[in-house]
C-alpha cells in the first residue's frame, strides 16, 4: 500500500512521456479521483503552490515558468494570446499613386502586416462602416517617396544603390500624420512601425508610391495581423526520473555529465 501512494505522488501531478505516447495529460486533481487524497480546489492552495518564474525577457520575446497550473491553462494562455489580445494595424489603404511593379493588392497586403508601435489601449475600436476615422480609433500613416538617379554616381557603377535614391523602399518610410489633437496627446509617444528594416518594394528612377494607411484597433480572432505575436508556444518542464539505482562504472562522473548534456 505504501509503494501505490508513493508511486500516485509521483505521477498524480506529472505529465508522463513514454516510448509511444503521452500519458496524464487531463486533469487529475479533483475529489475522488485519487483515493484517501483530499483534492477539493482551494484558493488558497492554488496561490499557495502556483508560481510564475521569469526566464528571459526583452523588447521582442518573453520567456516564463508557470509552475503549479494544469497544461490545458497554459495552452488556454498561449491561445490567449494569439487571437484575443488586442493591437493597432493596417486596415484601409488609400493607393493615390503607385508606378512600382508590385500590384496595388499585394503591396496593400505587405502594408498590412506590417506590426505598428502604439498602445490599443489608449484607441477605441473603430465602428462599422466609418471610412474617415477619427482621433480615438485611428492612426494615419504616409508613405510618399520617389525614386531619382544618383548625380553623383560614378559612370563605371553597377551598384544600384550608388546609381540610384530611394529605390530601396522599408518600413521606416511610413510617417505618422497625426489626426485632431493626436499631436498634443501622444507628444511623448514615437507611434510607427516597430521595426524600420522591413522592405515593402524596390523603385527604379520615375516611379513613386503615394500612399494613405488608416490603422485600428482589433484583435488576431478577426485577421492574423491583429495578433501581438509571431510565435505563441509553451512546453513541458522536464524532470528525470532514474528508474534503478545506478551503481559502478555507470555511476562515474564522465558518465553523468554526458546522460545531463544528453537530456
Amino acid at each position: 500500500m505504501a509503494a501505490t501512494m508513493r508511486n500516485v505522488d509521483e505521477i498524480r501531478d506529472r505529465v508522463i512521456l513514454c516510448e509511444f505516447d503521452v500519458k496524464n495529460v487531463h486533469t487529475t486533481d479533483y475529489p475522488g479521483n485519487y483515493p484517501g487524497y483530499d483534492d477539493t480546489w482551494s484558493l488558497q492552495k492554488f496561490k499557495k503552490n502556483f508560481r510564475i518564474d521569469l526566464v528571459q525577457m526583452d523588447e521582442t520575446s518573453l520567456e516564463f515558468d508557470m509552475v503549479g497550473i494544469d497544461a490545458a491553462i497554459a495552452n488556454a494562455f498561449r491561445r490567449i494570446l494569439l487571437a484575443e489580445v488586442p493591437t493597432m494595424a493596417v486596415e484601409k489603404v488609400f493607393i493615390y499613386n503607385n508606378t512600382s511593379i508590385i500590384q496595388d493588392e499585394i503591396l496593400a497586403h505587405r502594408l498590412g502586416l506590417i506590426p505598428i508601435k502604439a498602445d490599443p489601449r489608449l484607441f477605441e475600436y473603430r465602428n462599422a462602416g466609418d471610412e474617415e476615422g477619427t482621433e480615438i480609433d485611428t492612426i494615419q500613416l504616409q508613405l510618399k517617396i520617389k525614386c531619382t538617379r544618383n548625380l553623383r554616381a560614378t559612370k563605371d557603377s553597377a551598384d544600384p544603390r550608388e546609381l540610384y535614391l530611394n529605390h530601396m523602399v522599408y518600413s521606416k518610410d511610413m510617417k505618422w500624420v497625426p489626426i485632431g489633437n493626436q499631436a498634443d496627446v501622444f507628444a511623448d509617444i514615437d507611434i510607427g512601425p516597430v521595426h524600420g528594416d522591413i522592405l515593402l518594394a524596390q523603385l527604379r528612377p520615375g516611379q513613386e508610391l503615394d500612399i494613405v494607411m488608416h490603422c485600428v484597433k482589433g484583435i488576431g480572432q478577426d485577421h492574423a495581423k491583429f495578433s501581438p505575436v509571431a510565435t505563441a508556444s509553451y512546453r513541458l518542464l522536464p524532470e528525470i526520473t532514474l528508474m534503478e539505482t545506478v551503481e559502478g562504472e555507470k555511476a562515474d562522473l564522465p558518465w553523468r555529465r554526458g546522460f545531463e548534456s544528453h537530456f
